[in-house]
């Protein structure tokens, strides 16, 4: 097992080979508003910015459906940042919405097809995500690589060896702020809709519906990440 120390060498060292190579107005990170992908928004930053290729670039998913408190938390630091920040939302109206009823569906519409539509929309070539293969069964075999189609995009995961213990330790040795929700309880952050507080015996994301964690690959496929 990797130290941490090992680990944040090994995401910078994959990160700077990718800034060395690539026109970093090409590359996004994904990023939710969530303690992981601030992880790595912080990193990709510090490389930019050392590298005098700023501003970083982010992509972030508004579905309509968001905790507030993530929405105040991004646009605190985005503008703290200086993140040149493209936000997608989906194309359907949500008065009406069957949030959630069938969670396939729900997802391609306000998740899946705005990723997509951001990716053409900014030239992104290469998108950082913040997941984990601890996190869920379905994520175990990701690549740090993963080619995609419609639109053609690298997907870049720098995290996957980590653990969320590992998350939390880096945000505390750099002193990077988080979302207030964390610190009520909460240990993965999604839709209103489909997260609550985790069961107190359950795992990291087991505050987040089952319905939508078992259809995780499915939506893999389809273009999330």
């Amino acid at each position: 097992m990797s130290t941490l120390e090992e680990k944040i060498l090994h995401s910078e060292a994959l990160l700077s080979d990718l800034a060395g190579r690539v026109d970093p107005a090409r590359v996004r990170v994904a990023w939710t508003g969530g303690k992981d992908s601030t992880v790595v928004l912080f990193i990709w930053k510090t490389l930019v910015e050392h590298a005098g290729a700023g501003p970083v670039r982010a992509i972030n998913l508004d579905t309509g459906c968001k905790f507030p408190e993530v929405l105040a938390f991004r646009d605190r630091m985005a503008a703290a940042w200086g993140v040149d920040l493209h936000v997608a939302r989906p194309a359907v109206a949500l008065a009406g919405y069957p949030l959630a009823r069938d969670p396939l569906v729900c997802c391609r519409e306000l998740k899946v097809e705005p990723l997509k539509k951001a990716v053409r929309e900014t030239g992104t070539d290469f998108l950082l995500t913040g997941i984990r293969r601890d996190e869920h069964p379905d994520r175990i075999a990701r690549k740090e690589m993963e080619e995609r189609s419609d639109p053609d995009h690298t997907l870049v995961n720098p995290l996957l060896d980590w653990t969320e213990s590992d998350v939390w330790a880096f945000h505390a040795r750099f002193g990077l702020p988080h979302c207030e929700l964390y610190d009520q309880g909460y240990r993965s952050l999604g839709c209103r809709p489909c997260t609550t507080l985790p069961d107190v015996q359950g795992g990291e994301r087991s505050g987040r519906a089952g319905g939508k964690e078992a259809v995780l690959s499915a939506l893999t496929n389809l273009g999330y990440f």
